[in-house]
């Protein structure tokens, strides 16, 4: 079990790349296991109190969809983008926690990019 520090960690570094990779076009950011989730980061001019619950919900569908294509001649699953009228989710998993991020429209490149730094910080912290 990590401790609170390498949480910490964990979640100023996720907000750090996540910044860098999107800047003001970043809405949200929600860290999320199989039990439990946070979010990180909620631009200002946004809704405060949103009920994450349901989105949370379907972002952990992620860790069957890992199994899912495991081994699949796709290659490796690396992360799902999701795209609406006013914006986007991209969701990356490494191995039993994820990501999620909201953003205004971005193309894909840009969303490509925050998915490398979030998956790197994340294998950074899995061993």
């Amino acid at each position: 079990m990590r401790s609170s520090d390498d949480l910490s960690e964990l979640e100023s570094e996720l907000v750090s790349v996540s910044r860098t990779a999107i800047g003001d076009d970043l809405r949200s950011i929600t860290y999320f296991t199989a039990d439990d989730y946070e979010q990180l980061y909620l631009r200002s001019d946004l809704e405060q109190d949103a009920d994450l619950g349901p989105f949370v919900a379907n972002e952990r569908l992620g860790f069957t969809s890992q199994q899912t294509y495991d081994e699949t001649e796709l290659g490796e699953y690396r992360f799902t983008v999701r795209v609406f009228e006013w914006g986007s989710i991209t969701r990356t998993i490494v191995g039993g926690h994820g990501v999620f991020v909201t953003t205004d429209p971005l193309q894909l490149d840009e969303l490509k990019e925050v998915d490398t730094s979030i998956r790197t910080v994340l294998k950074e912290f899995s061993g």
